[in-house]
């Protein structure tokens, strides 16, 4: 029975010990999930065996030792040629089919196996890898050994500290009476001056308007500010809904209802009572690490969540904030479906028709045409991609910045001192326009998210590569361009293969400057798609199947 296992969740379950290498002769699987556990020791070579497997999640917990993976042969000097001698192989370079993998606040140590490059740098920080291109874990956290103390490097100096330490008392001792009035009365007058000092400074911080929050860093990237105050606008979430974390504990079942992970934050989904049900993002992010910065950002990334209003974005219903237990949440309506990617490459083919791929197409052009065009200042997607597109029970896309996270603590690192007057506010609010500025990568993903619907490849893959090199060939080219379409789609309708081809060449273009806004592009599509039942009937007789199961 085990032997035909397509998926292993074992995640937040609180397992401890090392991972079984008898995982490894489960052949069928697909997808492994052991995130959020107590695991331990290092990772079995034998999961490298596993050539179905396409997902591996390990992060947060305590693995130790090297990432398996690697290759025998000495003149082997370039990915290709990695994996064009399989036999040679080693470890995860043997799993061809693995294309997400999260190794993330681990222990492991030595360095990130060649052949798991294409996995994105943030599955492999929190951990004590020498990889410069990753956040590690500091040197303490990974066993460094402490400098020596200079008792312990150099033991004659002691005797001598003992030495001028009791010359240091005997010199004190033959000070004259006069001398040791004079310290007394200058010390008793500093003490004075002290504490009229801080006593002005609290009257003034309590005569501050509430809009000023003070943030003590408990760890100083500076060196030389202990504080940072932030000024806050009252105005800016007064319009959002703030939940307590109590109502969302009971709406997601204690926290338990987890429907998906990262390395910055957990999502969990739940139902208000009487109300709708929810996705709720939990940021992943001890106290003693939020900085005024960060609280800055999160209600700044909460109003501009909030101000989105279009059937093909993600309702933001309100946040939480919270300090005891510290929590930063956004609450989100709740899509049922599941996202693109999970149909385009888990689900059966069946279920996404040409018919139902074409009113995805429209409807996520038509979001980011709100996005881009409809809001001041645009708005765009952190991540766009299958992964951010969320789908209804009647496969209705709904684009939903989950990702925002990432945006959020990416810009904080850059962002350490305080904000204390209208200058500093002026240059920090320049730097979360960044956000409105890449509305030129959008279309770019755009692009590359057309392809993936139509041909119902990944955007990249070990084996085939990635999608925009592949496709380049057939998009320009009519006769060839039916190539492109997903093999398991029983019928397609040319015409509309062909705009969405056009819009495809025009998006990735690699002169973004020459690439059409969504303004431009929408109205291609919408209107030379036909998405009519009539269009359906007339292409092939099966639709009549497909329009009954879509009904």
């Amino acid at each position: 029975m085990l032997k035909n296992l397509k998926v292993l969740d074992l995640g937040m379950n609180r397992l401890t010990g090392p991972i079984p290498p008898e995982i490894g002769n489960l052949t069928s699987v697909m997808k492994i999930n052991l995130q959020s556990n107590g695991l331990s020791g290092s990772v079995p070579p034998e999961l490298g065996n596993l050539r179905n497997l396409v997902e591996l999640l390990l992060d947060r917990n305590r693995l130790q030792g090297t990432v398996p993976g690697g290759n025998n042969s000495s003149s082997v000097s370039n990915m290709q040629e990695i994996y064009a001698s399989h036999g040679n192989a080693t470890g995860f370079c043997r799993a061809s089919q693995l294309r997400n993998a999260d190794f993330s606040y681990n222990f492991f140590v030595g360095r990130i196996p060649q052949c798991l490059n294409y996995i994105p740098r943030t599955s492999f920080q929190g951990n004590c890898f020498q990889d410069k291109e990753s956040k590690q874990r500091p040197s303490m956290q990974c066993g460094a050994s402490p400098v020596a103390s200079p008792a312990k490097s150099h033991p004659p100096a002691y005797p001598k500290h003992r030495q001028a330490e009791n010359g240091h008392k005997h010199h004190e001792a033959s000070k004259p009476a006069w001398l040791l009035a004079l310290e007394i009365v200058t010390g008793t007058v500093a003490g004075l001056l002290l504490l009229i000092a801080a006593f002005t400074a609290a009257k003034k911080c309590n005569a501050q308007s509430s809009d000023i929050i003070p943030w003590k860093k408990k760890e100083n990237r500076n060196e030389y500010k202990d504080h940072q105050i932030i000024y806050m606008d009252p105005e800016m979430l007064k319009d959002v809904v703030r939940f307590s974390r109590q109502e969302l504990e009971v709406a997601c079942e204690d926290f338990s209802n987890i429907i998906g992970s990262s390395p910055d934050s957990l999502v969990y989904k739940g139902t208000m009572k009487g109300g709708p049900e929810i996705a709720v993002i939990s940021l992943c992010v001890k106290q003693e690490y939020w900085t005024g910065y960060l609280e800055l950002y999160f209600q700044r990334e909460v109003a501009d969540l909030a101000r989105l209003n279009h059937e093909n974005t993600g309702k933001l219903l309100g946040y939480c904030r919270e300090t005891n237990p510290f929590s930063r949440m956004l609450v989100f309506e709740y899509a049922s479906n599941g996202t693109l990617y999970e149909h385009l490459h888990y689900g059966e083919g069946c279920q996404l028709s040409w018919s139902r791929r074409m009113k995805i197409i429209l409807g996520i052009a038509r979001g980011l045409r709100y996005l881009h065009t409809e809001l001041e200042p645009p708005f765009t997607i952190s991540e766009l991609s299958s992964k951010a597109v969320y789908l209804t029970e009647d496969f209705f896309p709904k684009l939903v910045d989950f990702e925002s996270w990432k945006t959020v603590l990416a810009r904080s690192e850059k962002n350490s001192g305080s904000i204390s007057n209208g200058d500093t506010l002026c240059g920090f609010q320049d730097s979360l326009s960044e956000r409105h500025l890449d509305v030129q990568g959008n279309l770019f993903a755009f692009g590359v998210l057309l392809l993936e619907i139509i041909s119902g490849r990944p955007p990249y893959c070990k084996d085939r590569g990635c999608l925009v090199d592949w496709a380049k060939e057939y998009v320009d080219m009519p006769e060839i361009m039916s190539y492109l379409v997903d093999p398991e789609l029983r019928h397609f309708r040319y015409d509309d293969l062909k705009v969405v081809c056009e819009v495809v060449s025009l998006c990735i273009q690699s002169d973004s400057a020459k690439r059409p806004s969504m303004k431009e592009l929408c109205p291609m599509l919408e209107s030379r798609i036909d998405i009519s039942v009539s269009a359906d009937l007339k292409e092939c007789p099966l639709a009549w199947a497909e329009l009954a199961l879509s009904s």
